[in-house]
């Protein structure tokens, strides 16, 4: 069970400096003390000792530890692309030099790869006219890439730059590469931040209740859903089939459906949903092919790993498991099922999962990665590290590294998103959880 040491953050010491943003009327500044409750609820089902838990709130602090006119920051991107990418190098730049005074920034090239100088591109000093433009763009400008580096390779790139604090944007692979780097950094004793910023359109961080880029994906999502819908309804016994991201998690999938209003099933890694048999997924489909003469299926990538045949896991670079085809398998298997019955049907398949995160984010998703990259910044200033800028009960947090990345967020399957989603599509209650309830 969580305990209130597991939400302890570290910090390098005391901050014995002025803020530079003392004296500016708009800045409201936060005390340490100030917490953000970890349950907003009480009542039965919350634990009792749950409800004394509480979060550090995040913001700019009066007193802070690294001097602006001899700091050095840096800011690094990993994993895959995610909308908003480019909008937090913005506001990281930005923040840091207009209001704190910072004088080099450096762009890590490449991801990890650029903090290893043997298979990495230098540094890049980012300037104002650097980033003038950049939050209109999809992808990241400082490009990006998968997998680990050898950290104390990394650490020593970071001495050698005299860089003091670093910034990562990624998923929860990115974050535990930057704990990992905390730790060394922490066993040399010296005095340098680690501060991450979640990224993954998934939207399955811990005490991130929405990681940037979520709601671009589903708005994106959302309008393929509806194309689709529209090849389901202009075919004879047309099925349309649309995969999604969502390794671990079908939070785009059940949010993209709810936003459409148009799917009739929604399968997903939580459910490990029957495929063959009396209330099965086939016969459900071909009942609605019966009574409706079409159908929408919204599939996330992690959803029926249980149909396949267990074989040892092959792994990507950032370690996670290479999952089967799921789009592909259910467009076949479906294909089968109803030829074997004589019965024609219209299959598309559609994946437009590469195309929905390269976008530029939408503006919900500009505010949040306004918000999360200046109180990293705040954050890192103030010696935080080993820290993770969450976003917990419509507020911003101070999150440890090695809590946030020690499991991975689920869609809860009792929520008002996924029980609208079943409203909405009117799909069997498939109760076999892949993950049950913590």
């Amino acid at each position: 069970m969580l305990q209130q040491q597991d939400l302890q953050v570290a910090s390098l010491g005391e901050c014995s400096l002025a803020s530079p943003l003392m004296g500016a009327k708009e800045v409201v500044f936060i005390d340490d003390s100030h917490r953000v409750l970890y349950q907003h609820k009480t009542g039965p089902g919350v634990p009792a000792e749950e409800a004394k838990l509480s979060l550090e709130e995040a913001g700019p602090r009066e007193r802070i530890f690294f001097d602006p006119a001899e700091t050095t920051a840096a800011v690094v991107t990993c994993g895959g692309l995610c909308p908003g990418l480019n909008n937090v190098i913005r506001s990281i730049f930005s923040e840091l030099t207009h209001n704190y005074g910072v004088k080099r920034v450096l762009g890590i090239r490449s991801g990890y790869r650029g903090l290893n100088p043997a298979v990495g591109p230098p540094p890049l000093q980012m300037t104002q006219a650097y980033v003038e433009q950049i939050h209109k763009l999809g992808g990241t400008v400082l490009g990006s890439s998968r997998g680990p580096q050898d950290v104390s390779v990394m650490v020593d790139f970071l001495e050698s730059q005299q860089i003091d604090i670093l910034f990562c944007i990624g998923g929860d692979g990115t974050q535990r590469g930057a704990h990992a780097i905390h730790k060394e950094i922490s066993g040399r004793g010296l005095h340098k931040a680690v501060v991450g910023i979640p990224k993954t359109i998934d939207n399955d961080i811990p005490f991130v209740w929405m990681t940037f880029g979520y709601v671009t994906a589903l708005e994106q999502a959302e309008e393929v859903l509806r194309g689709a819908h529209v090849e389901a309804c202009g075919a004879p016994n047309g099925i349309a089939i649309v995969k999604l991201m969502g390794r671990n998690a079908g939070l785009i999938a059940a949010g993209a459906a709810l936003a459409s209003d148009e799917a009739n099933f929604v399968l997903v890694p939580e459910i490990e949903f029957p495929l063959e048999g009396d209330g099965g997924f086939l016969e459900a489909l071909r009942q609605r092919m019966e009574a409706r003469g079409h159908a929408l299926i919204v599939v996330a990538e992690g959803a029926g790993q249980h149909l396949f045949r267990q074989q040892e896991a092959a792994r990507d670079a950032s370690g996670n498991v290479k999952h089967q085809d799921i789009g592909i398998f259910l467009r076949d298997r479906i294909k089968t099922y109803f030829t074997e019955r004589d019965i024609q049907v219209s299959i598309k398949y559609i994946d437009p999962s590469y195309v929905i995160r390269s976008v530029p984010a939408n503006a919900w998703d500009r505010i949040l990665t306004n918000q999360m990259a200046r109180n990293a910044v705040h954050a890192a200033m103030a010696g935080r590290t080993d820290t993770l800028i969450g976003f917990w009960n419509n507020e911003l947090i101070h999150v440890p590294l090695r809590t946030a990345t020690a499991a991975k967020k689920h869609l809860d399957l009792s929520s008002d998103l996924w029980v609208g989603v079943l409203s909405a599509t009117g799909q069997p209650r498939w109760v076999e959880q892949r993950f049950p309830p913590r």
